[in-house]
């Protein structure tokens, strides 16, 4: 069965799904984008990557292409139409897309009236990892290069593209960004932790200079709800060559240990008891009962 992508109000076969030339973000990178992971056909976290997505529109000043119960749907449908949801109960990940539409290229926005272009694409994905010894990651760190409203999921990921490629080349899963200070910000596309020398667990707050990340939201709440301390409190690079642990999260990362950093053992180079916390409190979440807004929760019509 060939994929099905749904571009601006029509179902179509993912190789025939084509946007026009001068959409804006094509030719401006003028737009936004989420992406919501499937365990076994159920959403999770979406109601927050919805939420998510309606800041991002509003900081950039676009109108939603279409109201939420309607967009609820299409997620449901493109999920349904790929095979991912009941009956077939699959894990895997639907990406959508909203740019400030296609019109005459200028860099000033266009005439008011202009219609936002929504693609929603899907995919399978492996299965939701068993334990996190078989879960892991090294990083690289690199300097911050990307621009000044990383909040904004933007499709402007040009510099996380460049992170990210380092990282492969030096044989690393993660690029690990810091700023000009020397401050950890996030990861090329994953939220940053660690558990300092002192043994306590941190996170750096938020602030225009990194992406609020949904994983990261609903690990909070997790973190909260079982009692587990937390400090949201910046950490330099030095603090994290020194951290017992590391790890990162994100919508298809969940919670990552890093064992390596810079080539370097993260404190014995093995998963460390935090960690093996967390992804257990994490995977608990993404298991267990529905967290999905009403149009996107199993059997909701």
């Amino acid at each position: 069965m060939s994929r099905i992508a749904y571009v601006n109000g029509r179902y179509v076969p993912h190789l025939r799904a084509l946007v026009h030339v001068e959409d804006r973000g094509y030719q401006f990178a003028d737009g936004v984008y989420e992406v919501v992971h499937l365990h076994r056909g159920r959403f999770v976290d979406c109601d927050l990557h919805l939420d998510r997505l309606d800041r991002s529109l509003g900081e950039l000043r676009i109108a939603a292409p279409i109201g939420r119960a309607a967009l609820a749907t299409v997620l449901r449908e493109v999920a349904a139409r790929n095979r991912l949801a009941a009956p077939f109960g699959r894990d895997g990940m639907v990406y959508l897309q909203v740019t400030r539409g296609v019109s005459r290229r200028d860099h000033a926005f266009p005439k008011p009236g202009t219609r936002p272009a929504l693609v929603v694409t899907a995919r399978r994905l492996p299965p939701f990892p068993t334990a996190p010894d078989g879960w892991t990651a090294t990083a690289i760190t690199l300097p911050d290069q990307r621009w000044a409203r990383c909040d904004i999921k933007s499709v402007a990921l040009l510099p996380n593209v460049l992170a990210r490629q380092a990282a492969r080349e030096r044989g690393a899963t993660e690029a690990i960004l810091f700023d000009g200070s020397g401050m950890i910000t996030e990861g090329a596309s994953t939220s940053v932790w660690m558990v300092d020398e002192g043994g306590v667990l941190r996170t750096r707050p938020l602030s225009h200079a990194i992406l609020p990340g949904c994983t990261r939201a609903a690990l909070l709440a997790e973190l909260a709800g079982h009692g587990v301390a937390v400090e949201e409190r910046a950490f330099s690079l030095d603090e994290l060559r020194k951290a017992r642990e590391v790890f990162i999260t994100a919508a298809t990362t969940f919670v990552k240990p890093v064992l390596a950093l810079d080539g370097q053992p993260v404190g014995g180079g093995t998963v460390g008891p935090v960690g093996r916390r967390l992804f257990a409190l994490f995977a608990r979440r993404v298991q267990g009962g529905d967290n999905g807004p009403p149009g996107l929760r199993p059997g909701a019509s």
